[in-house]
């Protein structure tokens, strides 16, 4: 079995939740680290260990920001981390499948399925001899489940959605040995 490593430089985890149920919020993290375990095409046998940097959320607003940093939401100075490691994973037609692991935000852990595509392998231009594979994958899930319970009420309307849906696009290298 082939090991992957996320490429930071070219992988993103993306978000969006529903604000004032008029309109939805965009957020995305930057900093990804992991690995994969994985011999194209053979998704019943992918294996995913990662982690997000959740200090590094950027939506654009730089208050808002700082306020999803706080205990409020992702509470980075105690959970500095999103961590996702695969349980199980299924082929479900052609490229896409389907991968089952547990997700832990704020220190509690819950299992979450995402929906997933592959793309490649692919020879890498700028790296002579590199393979590269890259992966879409989705889930949507209730923030409440992780202990993220802050929200604010404007005229009977909640100002942040419980349900979020969570996109990832990532990128990984082959290792050599």
């Amino acid at each position: 079995m082939a090991t992957w490593i996320i490429d930071p430089d070219h992988s993103v985890a993306a978000f969006r939740v529903r604000h004032m149920m008029v309109a939805n919020v965009h957020g995305q993290f930057n900093k990804l680290s992991g690995s994969i375990q994985f011999e194209p095409p053979d998704m019943a046998h992918l294996s995913v260990e990662a982690q997000i940097d959740a200090t590094g959320i950027y939506t654009g607003i730089q208050k808002r920001d700082d306020h999803l940093r706080s205990p409020d939401f992702f509470d980075v100075a105690n959970y500095p981390n999103i961590v996702f490691k695969s349980s199980k994973a299924e082929a479900v037609s052609g490229n896409r499948g389907k991968l089952t692991g547990n997700l832990t935000m704020r220190g509690i852990t819950r299992p979450v399925a995402l929906d997933i595509e592959f793309f490649g392998p692919v020879k890498d231009p700028f790296d002579e001899g590199g393979i590269s594979i890259g992966f879409n994958a989705s889930a949507t899930v209730n923030r409440k489940d992780y202990g993220i319970m802050w929200n604010a009420e404007t005229e009977s309307v909640v100002v942040a959605g419980w349900e979020v849906l969570i996109s990832l696009e990532i990128e990984a290298d082959r290792t050599v040995g």
